[in-house]
């Protein structure tokens, strides 16, 4: 699996309709309409995901490993 930085992962969450309810600090939270999992993305620069947190929130979103 390829890792990747979290705002990369942010902006396929957004072209998935998810939308960024709240910032803090460097925790992004994001929601999406008739689904009651948030998703907290943390964001640090161009940091790569850890590989378990990566997948344990590609799993929440319905994004598979192609989309990458």
């Amino acid at each position: 699996m390829k890792a990747i930085s979290g705002k990369d992962f942010a902006r396929i969450l957004e072209r998935r309709g998810w939308e960024l309810r709240r910032i803090n600090g460097s925790h992004h939270v994001y929601i999406k309409s008739g689904i009651t999992a948030r998703i907290s993305l943390t964001i640090h620069g161009n940091a790569a995901l850890k590989i378990g947190l990566q997948r344990h929130l590609m799993k929440l979103a319905g994004i598979g490993e192609h989309e990458l």
